[in-house]
């Protein structure tokens, strides 16, 4: 599918009428297809591991979680992904937003340690204890779709106050944005169009 293809339906999920975002209702609908989901990745993210996804190795999880404050939290889409090169499973989360979130690291930082925690209780004990386990990659994605520009942080230290002052010490990741309106994401690496 052609990245003309696939904007036209994202523009068609978001003009969909009568319920509640429906943006985000309708791009959660659209990207549940593994097929355009990918599609989405390889028109937007240039990563070496994008390349490597095949269809079959995405499978969709239906993912609700109750975050410390008590209050549920839905995460729009995560997909589990495993790669053809390594026996590696990882996580990509995506999260749909329609207006600046400045809070978003902090989210995605919850929704990141529900995923761990999730596999953590499901695995088994004596597994989890040993040296050799591992939690999975997580790759947070935000999809924007608002008119004004993302203002909010893509790294989670640039939330946290004095964060020039600490070194290494200090919790940080950043997140993909694929900034729908301007067509592209910001990140250290450029977008990629065909």
């Amino acid at each position: 599918m052609k990245d003309m293809e696939l904007e036209a339906r994202m523009q068609e999920a978001e003009g969909a009428d009568g319920i509640h975002q429906p943006h985000d209702k309708g791009y959660k609908y659209l990207l549940s297809s593994k097929k355009l989901f990918l599609e989405l990745l390889r028109s937007f993210v240039s990563r070496e591991w994008v390349e490597q996804i095949a269809e079959s190795d995405l499978t969709a999880l239906d993912k609700s979680f109750i975050l410390p404050d008590f209050s549920e939290k839905e995460a729009d889409l995560v997909y589990r992904l495993k790669t053809k090169e390594q026996d590696v499973i990882f996580y990509v989360l995506m999260e749909m937003q329609s207006t600046v979130d400045f809070q978003m690291p902090y989210r995605l930082l919850l929704y990141q340690v529900e995923i761990w925690r999730d596999i953590r209780n499901n695995t088994d004990p004596d597994a989890a204890a040993r040296k050799s386990f591992k939690l999975p990659a997580i790759v947070p994605i935000v999809l924007y779709n608002g008119e004004a520009p993302w203002t909010a942080n893509t790294t989670f230290r640039g939330g946290i106050a004095g964060d020039g002052r600490f070194g290494d010490e200090l919790l940080d990741f950043s997140y993909l944005l694929i900034d729908v309106q301007r067509y592209s994401y910001w990140s250290s690496a450029p977008m990629r169009r065909n």
